[in-house]
């Protein structure tokens, strides 16, 4: 298993960072000298780098631990994987760290050949190969099955690179074998997929233009499903798709979404009833019963029961009047709450109805991920 490494932030208590690093799961501190100025021992073993500061007055204590040092290198572009390997023909220390731009959200395959070759040179263990970049996340999960070193972010708001996967998400994964499932949308760190479904299930955190349909053409081999939301759903097709599985002959698309609205049709009794927003879980929605769809230039007063099918992100409708309506929230967990103190605020009464949604549309997509090939 690689060594997950987390970065220290600019002005984060040292010893403090550690501690809450080493109880979630950190093999080790990287500490760069472009974002602090000291390096004292902690509860984790120190990576020392030098990224454009002063450099550190000590010696860091993962020699002790690891029998040498890392080089490491930040190309500026892509190299072709004939490039790198001429780069590193000559190194003698104990660990390499070759890390370039992703470039092409696609092209992740060179990394691969890239990494194998210096695998090849220079023996397993000693070899970390990463990308960087707003879709460089896949590639590096995969990476990380041969890597040395995995770089991951503790939380969402101390990602020291773009592309890095969450520490939870990779201490959950381990060493589970086999084609991965992951979940693809736009500011989903609150996401509990990767918490319910098999192993390893990575959480792509991509942005609203990335190419999601090339890119889970290009990692076809390493995946065997996808669940998607917001704001991918119409990217496969006219209709919402919130799950892919992989076929012999392609991706088969689903919405596993209707079970879900179902499932809180049912369980609520909401037998006729509006929607505010006209997404993916709009699409659903309307075949579990909605009366009416609104769009958010359409919305001004609305009371009866009502689904609220925007995500926490994005501003409700300045119009928007809820005049004592019963409003359920689809979403769960921070976002949820923030969207039910707006209803508040705007006059409705908010019903939680996320996790019904959530595990009526989950067991669907189980079950579909059970016949990938």
């Amino acid at each position: 298993m690689s060594v997950r490494v987390v970065t220290l932030p600019r002005g984060a208590d040292a010893a403090t960072f550690a501690a809450r690093a080493k109880a979630h799961g950190a093999d080790a501190l990287e500490v760069r000298d472009d974002l602090t100025e000291t390096a004292e021992p902690g509860p984790l073993p120190l990576l020392l780098a030098h990224r454009g500061g002063q450099g550190f007055g000590v010696r860091g204590q993962w020699e002790d631990r690891a029998g040498g040092e890392i080089a490491s290198v930040h190309f500026e572009r892509p190299l072709t994987p004939e490039e790198a390997e001429r780069h590193w023909a000559g190194c003698t220390a104990r660990y390499l760290k070759h890390v370039e731009p992703l470039g092409d959200p696609t092209s992740g395959a060179r990394l691969l050949e890239t990494q194998a070759r210096l695998v090849a040179r220079f023996g397993e263990g000693r070899v970390t190969v990463l990308a960087t970049g707003d879709c460089a996340l896949p590639w590096r999960a995969i990476l990380a099955r041969r890597n040395a070193f995995d770089y991951l972010a503790l939380d969402a708001t101390t990602a020291s690179a773009p592309g890095q996967r969450l520490m939870a998400d990779a201490v959950r994964a381990g060493d589970a074998p086999g084609p991965r499932l992951a979940i693809i949308g736009h500011q989903i760190a609150h996401a509990r997929s990767p918490r319910l479904h098999a192993q390893p299930f990575d959480r792509w955190d991509l942005p609203p233009d990335a190419p999601v349909r090339e890119l889970v053409d290009a990692l076809r081999d390493h995946y065997r499903g996808f669940a998607i939301t917001a704001p991918f759903k119409r990217a496969f097709g006219d209709d919402a798709v919130n799950t892919l599985v992989r076929r012999p002959t392609g991706w088969a698309t689903y919405n596993t979404d209707v079970d879900g609205a179902r499932a809180v049709v049912k369980r609520h009794g909401a037998r006729d009833f509006t929607v505010l927003g006209d997404g993916g879980a709009a699409w659903a929605l309307r075949r579990a019963g909605a009366r009416a769809v609104l769009k958010a230039a359409e919305v001004t007063r609305v009371s009866g029961d009502v689904f609220w099918t925007w995500p926490a992100h994005v501003s409700a409708p300045a119009a928007l009047r809820l005049d004592g309506a019963r409003v359920f929230v689809i979403a769960y967990g921070a976002p949820a709450t923030r969207i039910a103190g707006r209803i508040r605020v705007l006059g409705g009464t908010p019903v939680r109805a996320g996790h019904t949604w959530f595990i009526a549309q989950a067991r669907a997509q189980r079950r579909l991920w059970w016949e990938a090939s």
